[in-house]
């Protein structure tokens, strides 16, 4: 009997529907460790030899791309594919696909609930309550309905983030170099044509844009102090879009009232983020996008894009990264 092709999951987790489906196309599914070292990660590949890879924890290099014998195609569980080495792929002859759209409501809503948490500063009132504090007579609060809603990228968690604090009285703008007036328009948003306008009319930035080496820190000490004084950031997207010492000190000086963050520059960290020091600050590990219903449709979507993909159908050309048909296998 013929040994089944193997799928391969960076990380330990994958949704129980997404496994079913892979096993109904009679593929196995195994699974890494959490945050696979590229050692760790080589080894798997070496010794299963899959055919495809569901890109979740950890980076994959390019030495991880080079020892897949088999590896036709790596696809992202989710929209960002900055832990790939799509150039390796490329040379490789690997095809990198995304599952773009899946996680959209869960991290829309966790953008929200950030942006509550923070304006609202609920962790230091409940702080203080604990320790037996009653605040209320210095207390002087802020109200989100009126303020100023500037994203960063319009796609589809950005949409699910319009619809949700339109409801909420927010005014909402949207800076996207790659969508046109037209889409933003019909998210009941403004189109601002330049990055630099938008910070400087925005009490809150939240970010829902890919990182490229274009954009790597975004948020600098400049672009930071382009935004009103007592304004708010929420980072929900990929932490190399802000320079964390930058925000650090645009947090101290009080520039910035307060930072909810998904994502960060190094994950997981090494010992505590210096950002943890703030009490302006609310940080969570990346799992804005890790909810029940969120993993199901992003791991059917990931595990299905491998077996369509090998099966030879087409996918929808927003699902396709990078380009093979020119490359050479190495």
């Amino acid at each position: 009997m013929a040994k089944q092709p193997v799928i391969l999951v960076t990380g330990p987790y994958l949704a129980e529907e997404a496994r079913q489906h892979a096993e109904a196309a009679g593929y196995t599914v195994s699974h890494t460790p959490s945050y696979p070292t590229p050692d760790v990660l080589v080894e798997h590949i070496q010794r299963l030899d899959p055919v495809g890879v569901v890109a979740r924890m950890g980076q994959f290099g390019a030495e991880a791309m080079a020892v897949g014998r088999s590896l036709k195609v790596v696809s992202k569980h989710g929209a960002g594919v900055d832990n790939i080495d799509v150039e390796a792929a490329t040379r490789h002859g690997v095809q990198v696909i995304r599952a773009a759209g899946g996680n959209a409501v869960s991290v829309a809503e966790h953008a929200v609930a950030l942006m509550f948490a923070t304006v609202k500063r609920l962790l230091p009132l409940d702080g203080g309550m604990r320790q037996g504090r009653w605040e209320k007579a210095e207390f002087l609060g802020r109200e989100l309905s009126g303020m100023r809603l500037g994203l960063v990228g319009g796609g589809a968690i950005a949409a699910a983030v319009a619809r949700i604090v339109q409801g909420m009285g927010l005014e909402v703008a949207v800076y996207d170099p790659y969508a046109s007036t037209e889409s933003i328009t019909a998210l009941g948003a403004q189109h601002i044509e330049d990055i630099e306008t938008l910070l400087a009319r925005s009490d809150i930035v939240s970010l829902h844009c890919p990182l490229t080496d274009a954009n790597a820190h975004l948020l600098n000490a400049k672009t930071l102090a382009l935004m009103p004084e007592n304004s708010y950031v929420v980072n929900t997207s990929r932490g190399g879009l802000i320079d964390e010492k930058a925000l650090m000190a645009a947090l101290e000086s009080g520039h910035i009232a307060g930072a909810g963050l998904d994502t960060f520059e190094r994950e997981p960290p090494e010992g505590i983020n210096p950002l943890a020091a703030s009490e302006r600050v609310i940080l969570t590990p990346h799992i804005a996008g890790v909810t029940e219903e969120a993993g199901t449709r992003v791991g059917v979507l990931a595990v299905s894009g491998i077996v369509d993909f090998i099966a030879g159908k087409a996918l929808p050309p927003a699902r396709l990264v990078n380009s093979t048909a020119e490359t050479t296998c190495l």
